[in-house]
């Protein structure tokens, strides 16, 4: 990797002190592809000066990913080793702090048998449920961060002189949304993390029954649950640290009421999943239900997510991000979601988040569901936000309030 040592190790602290804000005699998971051991190792080390007892890297290839989905067997993929699922919970039983160091080719899988993505989806999802609603309910600190490798690169910036180049350009884009370049970095997301809670209480305090979506595409309605919390930056774990579940993140966030989603919906950025990108594509919502999915691009992908189990078929997340942010005004199409999300109202498709329910961190998958939270072992966001996008609050009473206006905030 070309980018500076310093850099590098510069993020790595503010992954670890920020991030996951790692405690005294904690252990840390990492999960990173091998192209990134330099920066996994800063990680370590500063995890280590941090307090942290034992650092496990969880090492993935993208050569051999995808060598696995063109050679091995069908009913590989319709299995998760126990062996796999055992080791993540026994990091969950103890208390680590999670680190997701993201840097896949989003066209990794492209022109892989849809069938054998459909499949691994299914069967890693239902095994890691256990840890999925361990994330979901703040049960540990977690954090998803990005790392620049050349094919995500050249597809970001096609127009680059050379890969490298493109590497270089993307490690800058990375460093500037995960503000890096401030004088100090950690105060200055102390300063962007109020700034989303101000957003937050403001929302809260509304307690909108209701939010109306209109825009070229889209004129869709979403009920929001009684107990509903928007959300926004930092969360904390049960002994009360903070962490911040994504950086970059420049989104207020809330679940909607499971079955109060009506109309229809566009999406306008690109959804790379699985190892595909998803472009184009419109859902259509009734009592709840996805009952329509058209896509220019990926439309099978896109049907085979929405099926991957009963809850697929229904939103879990509804996220406030004004076109103003940073990450769009940059005007750089990430093909990652967690850039792209940060620069675009969007949703989710499948499980909804427990803390985004009063009480809810407390409570059953159950008990969540008959308070309208979506449950499903799938989680995936998609992009619907623009600078054509309004939004309405809609109270008990039927009062209309602008929330967006323009693709920004109105308040």
């Amino acid at each position: 990797m070309a980018v500076s040592e310093q850099n590098l190790a510069k993020y790595a602290e503010l992954i670890v002190r920020t991030g996951v804000n790692v405690q005294q005699g904690q252990d840390v998971f990492v999960t990173t592809t091998i192209e990134m051991a330099p920066l996994a190792r800063l990680v370590a080390a500063s995890a280590y000066e941090a307090g942290a007892r034992n650092v496990h890297i969880d090492w993935t290839d993208d050569t051999l990913s995808r060598l696995k989905y063109e050679k091995a067997a069908d009913e590989v993929f319709t299995v998760f080793p126990d062996w796999e699922k055992d080791k993540r919970m026994s990091f969950v039983e103890n208390g680590s702090a999670f680190i997701a160091i993201v840097s896949s080719n989003p066209d990794l899988l492209k022109g892989i048998d849809s069938q054998r993505i459909a499949n691994f989806q299914k069967a890693s999802g239902t095994a890691l449920a256990g840890y999925r609603q361990a994330v979901q309910s703040d049960k540990v600190p977690w954090t998803v961060v990005a790392a620049a490798n050349k094919d995500w690169a050249v597809k970001v910036f096609p127009n680059a002189g050379t890969p490298d180049e493109a590497v270089d350009r993307l490690w800058d884009a990375i460093f500037s949304s995960v503000r890096l370049h401030a004088e100090d970095p950690v105060a200055a997301w102390a300063a962007h993390n109020d700034n989303l809670h101000q957003k937050a209480d403001y929302l809260n305090a509304k307690r909108y029954k209701k939010l109306h979506y209109r825009a070229p595409g889209t004129d869709l309605t979403v009920e929001l649950p009684e107990k509903h919390l928007w959300l926004g930056a930092s969360s904390t774990d049960p002994k009360g640290n903070a962490f911040m579940a994504n950086m970059p993140t420049e989104e207020v966030f809330t679940v909607p009421f499971k079955d109060g989603t009506e109309g229809y919906v566009s999406s306008t950025k690109p959804l790379s999943y699985a190892g595909n990108i998803i472009d184009g594509f419109k859902l259509t919502f009734e009592k709840g239900r996805i009952v329509k999915v058209e896509a220019s691009q990926g439309q099978e992908i896109l049907q085979q997510l929405v099926d991957t189990d009963e809850g697929s078929h229904y939103l879990g997340e509804v996220a406030l991000v004004p076109h103003q942010s940073p990450i769009s005004q940059s005007n750089i199409l990430f093909y990652n979601t967690l850039f792209d999300e940060n620069a675009s109202n969007h949703f989710a498709i499948g499980s909804g988040y427990a803390f985004n329910l009063q009480g809810g961190k407390q409570m059953s998958r159950e008990e969540l569901a008959e308070y309208g939270v979506n449950n499903s072992i799938t989680h995936v966001d998609f992009m619907v936000g623009s600078a054509e996008m309004d939004i309405d609050g809609i109270t008990e009473d039927g009062t209309i309030e602008p929330i967006f206006r323009g693709g920004n905030w109105a308040f």
